[in-house]
C-alpha cells in the first residue's frame, strides 16, 4: 500500500507542478520584469506604490473583504448556533437553503441588485414614482452587501459542526457555578469553537477578496484588484501587461497574510474538548424560539431572495434597459434564438472538469487522509493553494505557459477544463478525505492480506465506500465550475463561448433582457442538481457543502 501511496502522491505532485505551480511561476517572474521580458527589475511594484488609482484598488478590496467577512460572521454565527442548538421547525430544509448561496453564482446576486436597486431598477423607479428617492447600491455598499448574502454560508458550516461539538458537560458546569446563558455563550462556548468561526472568516475574506464578477457588476468608477488585473492583462487600461503580474502576486500576498494570521492565533491556543454526542437542544421559551426561528429564516430567505428576482424579472419583458410589467417567456426565446452553444459548452466543459477532478481528488484525498508522511503533507498543502489563488491569475499563468513551447492550448477547450479542475480540486480532496476518515482502515488491510493488490483493493472496496462523498464533491465540482466567471472570461475562445460570459458581456452592454435570461438559465441549471443530492442526503442532517 505505502508503494501505491508514493505513486499517487508523486503523480498529483507532478500534475499540480505543470499545471498550477509553474503558471503561477511565470506570473511572478513577469511581475518582476517590463513587459514580461528583460532583466529583473522592480518597476512594477514601484509604478504601482506611486499610482493612487492602484493603492485605491487594494484599498477597495481589502475593505470590502474585511466588512464582508465582519457581516457574514454577525449573521452566520448566529444562524449557526440556532441551527445546533435550537428546535428550528424545517431544520433539515433550512440547511439545505443556507448553502444555495455558495454554489450559485455570486455575479448574478449582483446583478439582482441592480435590477432591482439600480438606476433604472424596478424598486428605485418605483419609489421614485411615488417621491421617494433611494441612494446607490453602487460601489462598497452593493458590493459589501453580495458578499455577505452570498459567502455567510462560509461561516455557517463549521461552525455549526464547532457547535455540535462542544462537550455540554463544560456549558453544565458553567452553569452550575452561577454563569447566566449569555455569559456562558461568551466565555465558553465561543472560545471553543473560535478555530471554526476562524476558518470560516478566513474564506470569506480569501473569497471576496479574489472575487471578479461582483466588483465588475457594481464597483462602476471605482477600482479593485481582481476586475484591474483582468483590465491590464487584457490591455484595456495599461499598455504593460507585467502590471498585471505585480497586482496579482500582491493579491496572493494579501491571502498568504490571512492565512498567516490565522495559523499564528491558532497556534498560540488549545481548542478541544471530548464530546461524544452533539449537545441536547436549549429549553427556550415559545416566545424566544419562535424569535430564533424568524431571525433563522429570515437570514436565508433574505440571501435567496436576490435569485428569487433574477427568476422572476427573467419573465417581465424590457423596452431598452426598462423593465415593464409585462410577463412572457421573450427574454428566453431572445436568449435561445442566437445560440444554444453558450449553454452546451457549459454543460460539456463542467461535465468533464467534474468527472477528471474526481478522477484526480479521489486517490489524492484516500492519500492524504490515510498515509501520513512529508510527501503526502506537501501535497495536502500544494492542493489546497487553489483556495488562496484567484481564477483570473490562475488563467493569466496558463496562458503565459502555455500560449507557446511545446504544449500550446491557448484557445481551445482544454485549457478551460484544467482551469477548472485546477481551481475545483481541493473540493475533491476535502470531500474525499473527510469520507475516507470515517472507513476503518483494517477492511483494506484484509483485502491486501488476501493477496488483492492496492490499486484493486482502492478501485474496488475504497471507492465504492466512498460513494457517498464522491457523489457529492462531483455534484458540488459540476456546480461551482458551470457557473465560473473569473478563469473563464480570461480563458475562453470563440467556440467555447459560456453562459457566464454571455451573462457578463451582456450586462457590460445593453442586454439586459438577455442577462436576466441568462441569468436563470444558470441558477436552474446549477440548483436543480444540488436540491436533487441534498434531498438524497437529508436524512444525514447534513449538505453537499
Amino acid at each position: 500500500m505505502k508503494r501505491f501511496a508514493t505513486i499517487v502522491t508523486l503523480a498529483a505532485l507532478v500534475l499540480l507542478a505543470v499545471f498550477l505551480l509553474y503558471p503561477l511561476a511565470l506570473v511572478l517572474d513577469a511581475s518582476f520584469r517590463i513587459d514580461g521580458t528583460g532583466g529583473l527589475t522592480l518597476g512594477n511594484y514601484a509604478a504601482i506604490v506611486k499610482s493612487r488609482y492602484y493603492l485605491g484598488s487594494i484599498g477597495n478590496s481589502l475593505l470590502c473583504a474585511a466588512l464582508a467577512t465582519a457581516f457574514a460572521c454577525a449573521i452566520g454565527i448566529p444562524l449557526a448556533f440556532c441551527l445546533a442548538r435550537i428546535d428550528i421547525p424545517g431544520r433539515a430544509l433550512l440547511l439545505t437553503l443556507a448553502s444555495l448561496p455558495l454554489v450559485l453564482p455570486s455575479f448574478v446576486s449582483a446583478y439582482a441588485l441592480v435590477l432591482l436597486f439600480g438606476h433604472a431598477g424596478v424598486v428605485t423607479t418605483a419609489l421614485r414614482g411615488i417621491g421617494i428617492p433611494i441612494g446607490s447600491i453602487y460601489g462598497v455598499p452593493g458590493i459589501v452587501i453580495v458578499f455577505t448574502l452570498t459567502l455567510y454560508p462560509y461561516v455557517v458550516m463549521p461552525v455549526l459542526a464547532g457547535f455540535q461539538a462542544v462537550d455540554a458537560s463544560m456549558e453544565e458546569a458553567a452553569r452550575n457555578l452561577g454563569g447566566s446563558r449569555p455569559y456562558v455563550i461568551r466565555t465558553v462556548l465561543l472560545p471553543i469553537v473560535m478555530p471554526a468561526i476562524l476558518a470560516g472568516g478566513l474564506l470569506v475574506f480569501i473569497e471576496a477578496l479574489e472575487n471578479f464578477g461582483v466588483p465588475a457588476v457594481l464597483a462602476e468608477d471605482r477600482p479593485f484588484l481582481a476586475v484591474d488585473i483582468f483590465k491590464l492583462f487584457a490591455g484595456e487600461s495599461d499598455a504593460n501587461p507585467a502590471a498585471a503580474g505585480a497586482l496579482s502576486v500582491l493579491l496572493i500576498a494579501c491571502t498568504a497574510i490571512a492565512l498567516l494570521v490565522q495559523r499564528h492565533y491558532l497556534g498560540k491556543r488549545r481548542f478541544s474538548t471530548n464530546a461524544r454526542s452533539a449537545p441536547a437542544k436549549l429549553p427556550l421559551t415559545p416566545g424566544l424560539r419562535l424569535t430564533a426561528t424568524i431571525v433563522s429564516w429570515g437570514i436565508v430567505i433574505a440571501s435567496l431572495l436576490p435569485f428569487a428576482a433574477v427568476l422572476m424579472i427573467s419573465l417581465l419583458r424590457f423596452r431598452g434597459p426598462v423593465l415593464t410589467w409585462e410577463f412572457g417567456l421573450g427574454n428566453y426565446a431572445t436568449l435561445l434564438s442566437g445560440s444554444y452553444r453558450p449553454l452546451l459548452n457549459t454543460l460539456t466543459l463542467a461535465s468533464i472538469a467534474a468527472v477528471v477532478t474526481m478522477l484526480i481528488g479521489a486517490p489524492i484525498g484516500y492519500v492524504v487522509a490515510r498515509h501520513r508522511s512529508r510527501l503526502s503533507g506537501l501535497l495536502d498543502f500544494v492542493g489546497m493553494v487553489p483556495f488562496a489563488v484567484s481564477g483570473t491569475i490562475l488563467a493569466i499563468g496558463l496562458i503565459i505557459a502555455f500560449n507557446s513551447g511545446p504544449l500550446i492550448l491557448t484557445g481551445g477547450w482544454l485549457i478551460l477544463v484544467i482551469a477548472y479542475v485546477v481551481r475545483k480540486l481541493p473540493f475533491a480532496i476535502r470531500s474525499s478525505s473527510a469520507i475516507v476518515h470515517q472507513l476503518d482502515p483494517s477492511l483494506e488491510e484484509a483485502s491486501i492480506n488476501l493477496g488483492v493488490s492496492p490499486s484493486k483493493t482502492f478501485a474496488t472496496l475504497t471507492v465504492p465506500l466512498m460513494a457517498s462523498g464522491l457523489v457529492g464533491g462531483l455534484v458540488l465540482v459540476w456546480i461551482t465550475a458551470a457557473s465560473e466567471l473569473s478563469a473563464t472570461i480570461v480563458l475562453y475562445a470563440s467556440g467555447w463561448v459560456t453562459t457566464t460570459v454571455v451573462m457578463y458581456h451582456a450586462i457590460e452592454g445593453t442586454g439586459a433582457s438577455l442577462a436576466a435570461a441568462a441569468a436563470a438559465v444558470l441558477i436552474l441549471v446549477t440548483a436543480i442538481p444540488l436540491l436533487l443530492i441534498n434531498r438524497r442526503i437529508n436524512k444525514q442532517e447534513s449538505t453537499v457543502i
